[in-house]
C-alpha cells in the first residue's frame, strides 16, 4: 500500500476512534438524564460539524484533480454504477455489501443483545462501546502500520475476514459479559481486512476518481444501514420473543458470521476472477 495512502487511513481511523471513545460513554451518561437528551445533544454537534465543514474545512482535492460536477454521479446508485468500468472495483464492492449487513449485528444489535443476556446498563452499554472505539484507535493508527506491510494486502483481507467471522461466532455463543471485552479486540483486528482491500482498490482508481471510490463506500454503508437494522433487529427480537421454536439471543451475531462467510467467497471469487489471487 503507497505510503500515503496508509496516512490517509491512519488519519481517517485516528479521528473515528476518537469519536468512538468520547460518543458511546457520553451518551450512556446522558441517556441516564432521558432517553432523548443524546439525540438532542447529537443532534446540536452534528449542526455544528455542518458548520465547520461549510464554513472552515478547506478542500483537500487539488483543482487539477476536480471534475465538473454531475447531478447523476451525485447519489448511491450513480456513484455505483459509475464504478462499473472497473470490474474488480465493482465485485468487491458488490461483495462487501454483505459484510456491512453482518456489521449490523453489532452495530444496531449491541444495547439490546447485552442487556437482554448480560442485564448491562446504559453506561456499562457505553463503556464497552469505548472500549471498542481505543481498540480501534489502536489497531488502526499504529498496529495497521505494522500489520499491512507485514502481511501485505492479499494477506490481511484473508485474515482480517477471518477474524471477522471468527468474533461474530464468539459474540453469539459467549455466555458472561466479561467475555465480550476479548472478543471485542478479536473483532477490531478484523479491520484490516477493510484497510487491505481499500488499498487494493485505491491503487486501481485514478487520482481523480478517488473521491467517486470512497463515494462507493459510502454508498453501501447508507444501504446497508438500512436494510442492517432492520434484518439484524427482527431477527433478535423474533428469536427471543414469545413465538420462538428456541431461545437464542446470539441469532443476528450467528447471522452476521453467516453473511461475513458469504462475504470473504465472493471476495475471493472476484479477486481470483480478476487474477490478483491464484
Amino acid at each position: 500500500m503507497h505510503p500515503k495512502t496508509v496516512q490517509k487511513l491512519w488519519n481517517d481511523w485516528r479521528r473515528f476512534g476518537l469519536g468512538f471513545i468520547i460518543g458511546p460513554v457520553l451518551g450512556g451518561f446522558l441517556g441516564d438524564l432521558g432517553l432523548r437528551v443524546p439525540f438532542m445533544v447529537s443532534a446540536g454537534l452534528t449542526f455544528l460539524n455542518f458548520l465547520y465543514g461549510f464554513f472552515i474545512l478547506p478542500e483537500s482535492l487539488k483543482p487539477e484533480n476536480r471534475r465538473k460536477f454531475e447531478w447523476k454521479r451525485a447519489n448511491p446508485i450513480g456513484t455505483l454504477v459509475a464504478l462499473k468500468r472497473y470490474p474488480l472495483i465493482f465485485g468487491l464492492l458488490g461483495s462487501l455489501i454483505f459484510l456491512y449487513i453482518a456489521s449490523h449485528a453489532v452495530q444496531s444489535n449491541w444495547p439490546y443483545y447485552t442487556k437482554e443476556k448480560f442485564d448491562w446498563s446504559l453506561k456499562e452499554v457505553g463503556i464497552s462501546l469505548a472500549v471498542v472505539g481505543i481498540a480501534f484507535a489502536i489497531i488502526q493508527g499504529a498496529l495497521i502500520r505494522i500489520i499491512i506491510p507485514k502481511l501485505g494486502q492479499l494477506r490481511s483481507v484473508n485474515v482480517g475476514m477471518g477474524l471477522y467471522l471468527l468474533s461474530f461466532v464468539l459474540y453469539a455463543l459467549a455466555t458472561q459479559g466479561w467475555m465480550m471485552y476479548g472478543i471485542i479486540i478479536i473483532y477490531c483486528l478484523g479491520s484490516i481486512a477493510g484497510t487491505g482491500l481499500q488499498g487494493i482498490m485505491s491503487g486501481i482508481v485514478p487520482p481523480n476518481e478517488q473521491g467517486e471510490l470512497q463515494g462507493g463506500f459510502t454508498s453501501l454503508m447508507s444501504i446497508s444501514a438500512i436494510i442492517g437494522p432492520l434484518v439484524m433487529n427482527n431477527v433478535f427480537a423474533y428469536f427471543i420473543g414469545p413465538k420462538t421454536p428456541f431461545y437464542f439471543p446470539g441469532v443476528a451475531m450467528m447471522l452476521g458470521a453467516v453473511l461475513t462467510l458469504i462475504s470473504f467467497i465472493l471476495i475471493r471469487l472476484t479477486l481470483k476472477k480478476e487474477m490478483i489471487v491464484k
